[in-house]
């Protein structure tokens, strides 16, 4: 067996040469086509969010225009009373300086035995504070007046004053009284507060 190359040209085998360029252009297509559909679905995605940002915008637009013609329908000078009684209740609230316990140990110690109470109401005003609505029962004009002095004694009422008074069929005198109440811890913190301002 002769094993020998006499040919005038080699033989090489260049069988595995084009199998690698075969794979290597392959390869280029795969990635080619993987590029191309990328930027076809990124393209789309811009396109979208393109879309979707003008018309989120022109929802915003039309949104801001309706809160203009809102603001021109309200009356600014309630929303400023009603936030002013909202602050109030709110500082109430987050101080906790309302205490029926208090309050009541007060009519406990101020009220003369021939008066009783039947109701209280307070509330919240934006100018004056802590309202509180009274009603009382009575014998006579002398006993709420009793009564009255004794809540200005305390200096926590200021400004009582009967509001309504009538008598009932049984002939006691039944007045509705209203006081400005500054409970123990809210005057003990603008106490406070007032001393530090004049420091």
């Amino acid at each position: 067996m002769i094993r020998t190359n006499l040919a005038t040209r080699p033989f090489y085998n260049e069988r595995a040469v084009h199998f690698w360029l075969l794979v290597a252009a392959a390869l280029v297509v795969v990635a080619t086509i993987f590029n191309v559909t990328r930027v076809l679905r990124y393209s789309r995605s811009d396109t979208e969010l393109a879309s979707q940002a003008r018309r989120d915008e022109e929802r915003a637009n039309e949104l801001r225009q309706q809160a203009a013609r809102l603001r021109g329908t309200l009356d600014m000078k309630q929303i400023d009373l009603a936030s002013d009684d909202a602050r109030q209740a709110n500082l109430l609230i987050d101080r906790r300086t309302f205490s029926w316990t208090e309050l009541f140990n007060r009519f406990e110690m101020t009220l003369p035995d021939d008066v009783r109470i039947t109701a209280v109401r307070p509330k919240i005003d934006a100018r004056l504070g802590i309202v509180i609505g009274i009603v009382v029962v009575a014998r006579g004009v002398e006993d709420v007046s009793k009564f009255i002095e004794n809540l200005e004694g305390t200096r926590a009422f200021t400004r009582v004053g009967a509001v309504e008074e009538h008598f009932d069929d049984a002939g006691f005198l039944v007045s509705t009284l209203n006081a400005n109440y500054v409970p123990e811890r809210l005057a003990a913190e603008q106490a406070s507060d007032t001393g530090a301002a004049r420091r």
